[in-house]
């Protein structure tokens, strides 16, 4: 089950990054398919029951990649993270298929009371998202519909339908340089 999964999101890593040159490129040197394999074997042990192990794996993954994802999150096939480091992926995350990252991503809780252990705390990406850097979904109720596209430095707190493109207006000037 794992292999089969695992294969998908190489493959998917591949035909999506204009900059891999090789399967064995992705294989071997991509931090974000590092971290993906760690992941999918620590969900693995989480729905099995196997304590404390699952944490240990996706924390070793996150100590060498800097992209922290939770064993308990559940993400679907052909899974993409591009320049991964800083992304964060809580425990009641759920993400569907096709789904791609860039760096700095954090989908997280709005609210980190231990109360709130066993209630979903943390953002619904469906199929067909692509979510770039820098940007920070959170809450549980926050669902970002399928085929949707979240710009850069996005602050999302609240649910936008299937085929949404989210992004902030620029308010860049550009002047002399009067030195």
């Amino acid at each position: 089950e794992v292999l089969i999964v695992l294969k998908g999101d190489v493959d998917y890593i591949f035909q999506n990054d204009p900059a891999a040159e090789s399967i064995q490129e992705v294989l071997l040197t991509y931090p974000g398919f590092y971290s993906i394999v760690h992941y999918r074997i620590a969900n693995l042990l989480h729905r099995i029951g196997v304590p404390i192990l699952p944490r240990m794996i996706t924390e070793y993954a996150h100590s060498k990649t800097g992209i922290d994802i939770h064993p308990a999150a559940t993400i679907g096939q052909q899974f993409c993270i591009d320049h991964g480091t800083g992304i964060v992926i809580g425990a009641t995350t759920k993400i569907g298929n096709r789904v791609k990252l860039y760096q700095g991503v954090t989908l997280g809780a709005l609210s980190v009371s231990k109360s709130l252990a066993s209630a979903k705390r943390h953002p619904t990406i469906e199929d067909d998202v692509v979510i770039y850097a820098g940007s920070t979904i959170l809450g549980g109720e926050t669902v970002v519909g399928h085929d949707s596209i979240i710009g850069g430095n996005v602050w999302l707190v609240k649910s936008v339908p299937p085929f949404s493109k989210v992004y902030n207006e620029s308010k860049i000037t550009v002047g002399k340089n009067d030195f």
